[in-house]
């Protein structure tokens, strides 16, 4: 196992600067999903970034975080599951590549594809039972139903591919990746 890298002040700075990107990103490209009032982003590339680049703390943060600022300036409703769930997307890519070795791609693969699917299981676990559950108490969340839910599987595992593809990208450009012959 990869030893751990211990938390500098760069580290902080290069941290904040991706929460500031995923805000900057989820915000500028916005496509809307009119049967869940959601819509579609590419501030996914950032957390993938930061969970295989820093590790699942890094990952966490800029998920937690950078998408939720975005929310929070527009879309408000989705503000507690874009938290947990781009929470969660960023730790689970930093401790599945956390294992890897400097050089292997095929762990931070499957890293970032874990880190897209949790996009999609994520949303359609609340959309399909959370928010209505909690819109029977709240009628602010009553916005979706399982329908709805449905109907944004498929832009969800488009902006979980963008985000998992984007995010190997950037992190093979940043870290020097060299492949093996």
């Amino acid at each position: 196992m990869q030893e751990r890298k211990k938390w500098t002040f760069a580290t902080t700075g290069i941290v904040a600067a991706l929460i500031a990107l995923s805000a900057i990103s989820t915000m500028i490209i916005r496509i809307p999903i009119p049967a869940t009032t959601g819509y579609f982003n590419i501030g996914d590339v950032f957390v993938i970034l930061a969970g295989l680049w820093l590790g699942p703390i890094a990952g966490a943060l800029v998920g937690g975080v950078g998408p939720t600022i975005a929310d929070a300036i527009g879309f408000p409703i989705f503000v507690p599951a874009t938290m947990i769930i781009k929470g969660i997307e960023g730790l689970l890519v930093g401790l599945i590549a956390m294992g890897a070795t400097d050089t292997s791609i095929k762990r931070r693969s499957v890293a970032a594809a874990v880190g897209g699917l949790t996009i999609v299981i994520g949303y359609f676990v609340f959309e399909a039972y959370i928010y209505p559950f909690l819109g029977k108490y709240m009628p602010a969340f009553a916005i979706t139903d399982i329908g709805a839910a449905i109907v944004e599987i498929i832009p969800n595992i488009i902006q979980g591919v963008i985000g998992a593809v984007g995010g190997l990208a950037l992190w093979k450009a940043m870290s020097g990746y060299k492949p093996t012959k």
